[in-house]
């Protein structure tokens, strides 16, 4: 093909609506964990579903350099729509269609990305631009993609299938998505208030029991357990193997207090995808909840439940190491703000591996939460070296962090100060003595909560510790609660 062709060709390829026209990453990386979540949900979606995970994993495995595989993942798509839309066969493959002439752009068969764009062409010229059309079909297409993204993809979800639903109010599809999306969207500062429109889509999806599901979590916010109940109960008879429902009715019921039920749950959910290192690594979060159950009903100093303790202190530390294993990225489990409770190997595993920015950028939102989580203002200078050692590539940045850190250690803090710990921690990771940094990052954490009634700060402290820390502050210091936040 010419140059003057080619040229051309990437002209019309930027006007296509597809997963390379959608910025869904931004330069940002692919997540660790799509690809498999991807999977998944083709394994266990409806088959009409199915041709959209299609497309996006035919995306990443471009972004992976695996073009060949992109064109069978395509290939399986534009399959499945064929025959579950057969009415609307040309609308839904759009974006498929798309995604070919880039892929085959991509490995400089032109005439090939031609052949794609010209199928564009042939539909959209029905309607009124040659190589893009406003339909909520691709609204709708694009909502799901954006939806399976996750973080501030989903406010752009929701908006696309608001956007499809202005053409198709009461299409179930539409609805569905735009359920799911505000329910995703419910813990953040604006709430979407998604009952009303769960309630819609349940009625519209009677067969979809995630959404059933949803619905019972939100019944339970709303102070309606009783009745969420019912429709979790028959959400698991209908789908008993279906491991989005199973995870969601382990929310339900670890929120209700009955963690014995949400791990069985969602030792269910592994038997399906055994190598879901987030579910092994949720596993470990609620035994970790049922060591706070003990400890709390004050029934951990006796001797059995001592042993009872260490035994689920063992276990969750085996499904954290599990949840590693699998590929989780130990960055994952430390920006978990709600549970605080990564063991010291996880503490040196993150600190001594490298990650991709975008996960560095996760676990610095993370620590500013942490500040947040306990009221802690006067860190906010500790914050910012933080930050800098996440996410500073630059020399003169790292310069900068260097020289805050050299002032510090110049200018040391009393040992009773709030920020010593963080601040010895900074310094011994800029030394290179990474354990010892570790070690000191434990401790002010254990310091943070020594005043939660769940007992938390023993997980990072000794009991020498606790009371040393204890003697420091004296008695009342601090608050006693802790606030609960949105989940990230």
């Amino acid at each position: 093909m010419s140059e003057v062709n080619k040229k051309s060709l990437e002209e019309i390829l930027s006007q296509l609506k597809c997963h390379f026209t959608w910025n869904l990453f931004k330069g940002k990386g692919v997540p660790d964990d799509l690809e498999g979540r991807v999977c998944e949900q083709i394994e266990y979606l409806d088959t009409k579903f199915k041709a959209t995970m299609y497309n996006l994993l035919a995306y990443i495995k471009h972004l992976g350099g695996q073009d060949e595989a992109a064109l069978k993942c395509l290939q399986q798509a534009e399959e499945l729509i064929q025959r579950e839309y057969t009415s609307q066969a040309e609308i839904r493959t759009l974006a498929t269609w798309g995604n070919y002439a880039w892929v085959y752009y991509h490995l400089d068969r032109y005439l090939e990305a031609q052949k794609y764009v010209d199928k564009v062409k042939q539909v959209c010229e029905k309607f009124s631009n040659p190589y893009s059309t406003e339909c909520p079909e691709l609204d709708c297409e694009e909502g799901w993609t954006r939806l399976q993204c996750g973080g501030k993809q989903t406010e752009k979800a929701k908006v696309c299938f608001e956007k499809a639903l202005l053409k198709s109010p009461n299409n179930p599809e539409f609805v569905s998505g735009l359920a799911i999306a505000k329910c995703y969207l419910d813990s953040k500062p604006q709430k979407q208030l998604p009952f009303d429109i769960l309630k819609q889509a349940v009625a519209l999806n009677p067969e979809n029991q995630y959404i059933k599901v949803l619905l019972a979590l939100k019944l339970q916010k709303m102070s309606q357990e009783d009745e969420g109940e019912e429709l979790v109960d028959e959400a698991l008879q209908k789908a008993p193997g279906q491991p989005d429902v199973l995870r969601s009715a382990a929310k339900f019921y670890k929120k209700k207090g009955d963690l014995d039920k949400a791990i069985e749950l969602l030792t269910k959910a592994l038997e399906t995808t055994p190598n879901n290192g987030f579910l092994h690594h949720q596993i470990a979060c609620y035994y970790r909840e049922k060591i706070k159950q003990v400890e709390n009903a004050g029934e951990s100093e006796t001797s059995g439940n001592r042993e009872k303790v260490e035994e689920l202190r063992k276990c969750a530390q085996d499904y954290c190491n599990k949840a590693t294993e699998k590929g989780l990225s130990p960055l994952y489990a430390l920006s978990d703000i709600t549970e605080l409770l990564e063991t010291e190997e996880c503490f040196q595993i993150a600190a001594s591996q490298k990650f991709p920015d975008t996960e560095r950028e996760q676990v610095h939102t993370a620590q500013c939460n942490v500040q947040e989580y306990h009221g802690e203002s006067e860190n906010t200078a500790v914050q910012d070296v933080l930050g800098g050692l996440s996410t500073s590539n630059k020399p003169t940045e790292k310069a900068k962090v260097e020289y805050q850190l050299q002032e510090v250690a110049v200018n040391p803090l009393p040992q009773n100060a709030p920020n010593y710990w963080y601040h010895q921690g900074l310094i011994h990771k800029m030394g290179g003595d990474l354990l010892q940094a570790a070690q000191c990052y434990e401790k002010e954490l254990g310091r943070l909560l020594r005043n939660s009634p769940s007992g938390i700060s023993s997980f990072f402290l000794s009991a020498s510790e606790l009371e040393e820390v204890r003697a420091e502050v004296g008695p009342g210091t601090g608050s006693s609660s802790v606030r609960q936040l949105p989940n990230p």
